[in-house]
């Protein structure tokens, strides 16, 4: 194996070809008090799990989207519970960057036997269904 050809600016000449990786997360939740908060707003149960969306308050001065993930003890075990969330933060990762709105917290919540177990695809959909009709633009 030979090592990559390097020019004169101390680059590799086929890190200009190769696009950058690009990651999309939205901000997380970790304070209890937005997670309260978000378990009083508006909320969108689905067959994987549970959607919680509040429009944050202007005096908040938080841009972009944040999102929360949560699974009770009534998902399972611990081993359960983390892939319940694994799950959840990766339909979140592919679908709130297009279809979720800035100025908004979500909050999903894994439910039992179905989180882990649903194909992952239909998640996505799931989501993508919830949050068209949390904004009023489904049906």
């Amino acid at each position: 194996m030979t090592p990559p050809k390097v020019t004169a600016a101390g680059h590799s000449a086929n890190a200009a070809a190769t696009p950058s990786a690009v990651f999309v997360c939205p901000v997380v939740l970790r304070k209890r008090s937005d997670f309260l908060k978000a378990s009083k707003a508006p909320r969108k149960a689905t067959h994987g799990f549970i959607l919680q969306a509040r429009k944050r308050d202007a005096l908040e001065n938080i841009d972009g989207i944040r999102v929360g993930y949560t699974c009770s003890k009534k998902v399972g075990n611990a081993v359960a519970r983390n892939r319940a969330k694994r799950r959840l933060r990766e339909i979140a990762r592919a679908v709130l960057p297009h279809d979720g709105l800035a100025g908004w917290d979500y909050v999903l919540v894994g439910r039992r036997g179905t989180t882990a177990d649903i194909p992952l695809e239909r998640l996505k959909e799931d989501l993508q269904r919830a949050l068209q009709k949390l904004h009023g633009s489904g049906a």
